[in-house]
């Protein structure tokens, strides 16, 4: 693996989600959905290793890292940090993939660094890297309509109609990873 000056050369996409196939398909694994197209994109294929699936590919020249961690959404962080500690890679490598809920559904949003915002994957993953400072692309899933709904609302697949929205943010979000990448 390159490294410059003991770092990372290039980056490490993380997509967050919830292992196993029931939850494939809902809105809270949106994240690994961008992954799964990303590695298509990029021709590659996904092999498993300890607790994640990890696929390895070049992108204009920077060598980047796809993950998908095998661990629940509310405690992803600790899996997040094996991840990037297993390919020399640290917080500011990391581009974090997620669904959000205070997005309108089909909305993508690019931030640098901030708060969890609620969401506790997020929040794991920053506890566990010990920073905010991390590169995220946001895609939005839509709020239900009571606060109540929202476990329901996340773990719950797109609806029929939806899904024409579902899959062009989810080709906008991979876009603006690999715009992110360089």
């Amino acid at each position: 693996m390159a490294h410059a000056q003991g770092r990372l050369t290039g980056r490490v996409v993380v997509g967050l989600g919830n292992p196993g196939p029931e939850y494939r398909d809902t809105r809270h694994n949106v994240g690994q959905r961008v992954l799964d197209l990303l590695v298509r994109r990029l021709k590659k294929s996904w092999r498993r290793e300890g607790q994640a699936y990890v696929a390895q590919a070049q992108w204009r020249g920077e060598r980047v890292y796809l993950i998908k961690p095998v661990a629940f959404m509310n405690v992803c962080g600790p899996a997040v940090a094996r991840a990037l500690r297993r390919v020399g890679a640290g917080p500011a490598d990391l581009i974090l993939v997620y669904d959000d809920i205070d997005l309108p559904l089909g909305t993508v949003r690019v931030r640098m660094k901030g708060s969890a915002g609620g969401h506790n994957g997020v929040k794991s993953v920053i506890e566990s890297l010990g920073t905010s400072e991390i590169r995220r692309v946001k895609v939005g899933i839509g709020r239900p309509d009571t606060k109540a709904r929202v476990p329901d609302h996340v773990l719950a697949p797109f609806e029929e109609d939806e899904l024409p929205t579902v899959e062009a943010a989810v080709a906008d979000a991979a876009s603006r990873v690999l715009a992110l990448v360089v």
